[in-house]
């Protein structure tokens, strides 16, 4: 089991106040790793106060950041890398937001506003991260891509967007890294009970027809991201590069 562990290993989330970004946030700090969590939500004092009452073996701080502006990002990875040591080891990008409107109705300030969280801030703390990682010729990234990396879905074209681009740019990534030590990978997510799915869970037909496709028979959990978080994230993956990896209860080959 030592191949999965990660103790000493120091690792930045955004996103990681609540929802599956906290799942991860959970499972790197049982497996033993120092966390920093970029975030903006109002969740990330409370996350941080109660996860440090527990007894881990690894340290865990919060930056209040905003994902959608470059500046906040550069400032806020910066800061992670003082309280770090200067040493990256692993990188989730987890962040992201959902605009919901008929694609006929969707507005240009949804879309740029999706895009600039989902996409552009992966792409931009991806170079930022392999950049530091290069230098030492090792690293783990993982990216947060989505079902609808694989199909469109309904009323969220920018979503939708977003989340083929984060494949593709980790696949990009991986092309260049994977030779020079750098593990570039993302999970897709299926349909889990977050608060981003709110507006489906209570859809009653929706629910109804995602459940019937879900071969485990149920919505997955931010405990459901834990295994394969420290999977990608430590030297167990060494070996798996560009992939994209669904985490759907089997939704994807029903």
């Amino acid at each position: 089991m030592n191949n999965f562990e990660l103790t000493g290993k120091n690792a930045l989330v955004t996103g990681g106040a609540g929802g599956l970004g906290r799942g991860a946030v959970e499972g790197l700090l049982e497996a033993g790793a120092n966390v920093v969590i970029l975030d903006i939500s109002a969740k990330l004092t409370d996350t941080i106060e109660t996860l440090s009452l527990k007894d881990y073996i690894g340290f865990v701080k919060g930056i209040r950041c905003d994902l959608g502006k470059s500046g906040c990002r550069k400032d806020g990875f910066g800061e992670a890398m003082k309280l770090f040591g200067g040493k990256l080891d692993i990188l989730i990008n987890c962040a992201g937001i959902q605009r919901r409107s008929p694609a006929a109705e969707f507005s240009m300030e949804d879309w740029n506003t999706v895009i600039e969280v989902n996409l552009t801030a992966v792409f931009e703390l991806c170079q930022l991260a392999g950049k530091a990682m290069l230098d030492r010729g090792s690293g783990k990234i993982i990216n947060f891509a989505s079902m609808l990396s694989f199909f469109g879905g309904f009323t969220v074209p920018a979503y939708a967007a977003s989340k083929g681009g984060v494949a593709q740019i980790t696949k990009s990534f991986s092309n260049e890294w994977a030779g020079r030590g750098v593990n570039v990978n993302a999970i897709a997510p299926g349909y889990m009970a977050t608060e981003m799915n709110s507006a489906l869970i209570s859809d009653e037909l929706r629910n109804t027809k995602i459940l019937g496709r879900i071969p485990a028979g149920r919505w997955g959990s931010a405990d459901d991201i834990k295994g394969i978080i420290v999977f990608l994230s430590s030297r167990a993956s060494d070996y798996i590069n560009g992939a994209i990896i669904p985490v759907d209860g089997g939704y994807l080959g029903n």
